[in-house]
């Protein structure tokens, strides 16, 4: 129910504000307006997204922390799309999210909603491995893995049989037998 609220509310809203601006304004400019925003939307979108697509490498090569940067490139991103979005209410939001102090108080908000579910490695140095449960990857038991081998100086005129397979088909890598 309240995920269907906005799609339902945000239509009425942008309605109810052609009317007033239209008849505030007139048709005309209203309508340039809102073409107008859309193309500064998509101008936002290129040269803000790139900017911050910038400032995240910086901060990835820099070694410091990428997720602010990326944050706000995303709510970027998001701003310029809600000022493609033909409306007035949308693009006084995208407009709103163009400003830095603005977007970092939405990111404050929305971290603290943000709740980290994850795992950290707490192994003993030298041993990758040592919180993964078993049959994950780990192997018990003394540790040995049983193969076959051969040294081969010259390519050997008949084929070991058993070791590779005799006939190449395509699509056959040869590691199993078919």
């Amino acid at each position: 129910m309240w995920l269907l609220l906005p799609f339902v509310l945000l239509p009425i809203i942008e309605i109810a504000l052609f009317i007033q601006v239209g008849g505030v304004i007139g048709v005309l400019p209203t309508i340039l307006l809102v073409l107008l925003s859309a193309v500064l939307g998509v101008a936002v979108m290129r040269r803000q997204g790139a900017l911050a697509m910038l400032d995240m490498q910086r901060a990835m090569q820099e070694f410091r922390d990428p997720t602010r940067p990326m944050a706000h490139g995303a709510l970027i991103m998001l701003a310029g799309g809600l000022m493609v979005v033909p409306g007035l209410f949308t693009s006084a939001l995208g407009l709103l999210l163009l400003i830095p102090p603005l977007r970092d108080l939405v990111l404050r908000q929305m971290g603290k909603r943000v709740r980290v579910a994850g795992a950290a490695y707490r192994g003993r140095e030298g041993d990758f491995m040592s919180d993964v449960p078993p049959g994950y990857g780990r192997r018990r038991g003394d540790g040995v893995i049983d193969g076959e081998y051969s040294v081969q100086d010259d390519t050997p005129a008949p084929i070991r049989e058993g070791l590779t397979d005799q006939a190449q088909k395509p699509g056959n890598s040869g590691w199993t037998r078919h």
